[in-house]
């Protein structure tokens, strides 16, 4: 009987237990580690981490009210935090990437207050008919190299891209240590 009340209760608080573990103790752990190391990568990838944290604890305080009606927003919360915090999964950079850089970087501000064009205005309204006329007055090539010179002026790699060629750089150190090295284990 003791034991099996024991589980009951490990079970049905596993996310007040689990919860600070996955969500405070292991990422600080982490990020002192990654502090330091010499690679940037990790830096990024618990700086990332620490930023969707915030946000995540800035929606409970905000609709704290609504929360508290869903029962399982605890446990939804957890295997959220274990998705952003395990590295296998990489789950803090991919929302990084895909939902918070494009609204704060990447700004896609909408004109709520429209004005129409008066007729004998030469001002454009918008990009594309900005674009449009570039293109009338100058041709589709002068407008394609205008564009790749942007393209190429603001070339960056996404935390992914780093963190995959992180792995590769280290695969391949630990590939020449091998030919150098005969008792080389990856693991010392």
């Amino acid at each position: 009987m003791g034991s099996g009340s024991f589980l009951k209760v490990l079970v049905s608080n596993l996310d007040v237990l689990a919860g600070p573990l996955v969500s405070l103790a292991y990422p600080l752990y982490a990020s002192v580690r990654a502090i330091e190391t010499k690679s940037s990568i990790d830096d990024q990838q618990w700086l990332t981490y620490w930023v969707l944290y915030s946000f995540i604890t800035l929606f409970e305080l905000t609709f704290a009210a609504v929360i508290e009606w869903l029962p399982f927003w605890s446990y939804g919360k957890l295997f959220f935090n274990c998705w952003l915090v395990l590295p296998y999964f990489n789950g803090a950079a991919h929302v990084y990437e895909h939902f918070v850089r494009p609204m704060i970087v990447n700004q896609q501000v909408v004109n709520i207050w429209y004005i129409p064009k008066k007729e004998d205005s030469d001002k454009p309204d918008d990009v594309i008919s900005a674009a449009q006329k570039y293109i009338k007055q100058n041709g589709s090539e002068a407008f394609e190299a205008l564009v790749n010179k942007f393209k190429t002026s603001n070339a960056r790699r996404s935390i992914l891209e780093e963190v995959e060629v992180e792995r590769r750089a280290r695969a391949e150190r630990e590939f020449e240590a091998r030919d150098v090295n005969p008792f080389f284990h990856p693991n010392y």
